[in-house]
């Protein structure tokens, strides 16, 4: 294979799971967890501190991970975060977990982080992550994850 056909190839991989992420349909998925936001969750703003979110998409991406493989699996990488809208007390929130990608010794998790506001006649994206874990032994060493490696996305027809 020429070395512009594995940009090619990678480039491809790439723009599939942006179709994927772009076609994720929240409304035909469960989450990987929900929870309803608090007054002990508020920053000084009033609105749900940015760091428990935070922690609740790292959990729910550690569920869809600890899905794929027996071994222990622990977060290596966060992808950038951008908060679109404020999350509030009462809010019901949801976190759409779904596998993306998995290695050899990694599973790539992407997250969705839906918003219904009290009385659920409104919803809203409030952000969006894809998180990187790495199967380790009981020493803490990467090793290989059970079972054979794959992309979790089927490439488009």
């Amino acid at each position: 294979m020429s070395p512009g056909g594995s940009t090619e190839a990678a480039l491809a991989g790439v723009l599939g799971l942006r179709k994927v992420k772009q076609a994720m349909d929240v409304q035909s998925l469960e989450p990987a967890i929900r929870v309803l936001m608090m007054p002990r969750d508020t920053n000084g703003q009033g609105t749900i501190f940015g760091g428990v979110l935070l922690s609740y998409i790292d959990q729910a991406a550690a569920v869809v991970a600890q899905r794929q493989s027996v071994q222990r699996v622990v977060t290596v990488a966060l992808e950038k975060v951008e908060f679109k809208h404020p999350v509030l007390v009462g809010d019901l929130v949801s976190f759409y977990g779904t596998l993306q990608r998995r290695g050899r010794t990694s599973i790539t998790v992407h997250v969705r982080v839906m918003a219904e506001r009290m009385g659920g006649a409104h919803r809203t994206e409030v952000t969006e992550a894809t998180l990187v874990f790495v199967s380790v032994d009981a020493a803490g060493r990467p090793t290989p994850l059970d079972g054979p490696s794959e992309p979790a996305a089927a490439s488009p027809a």
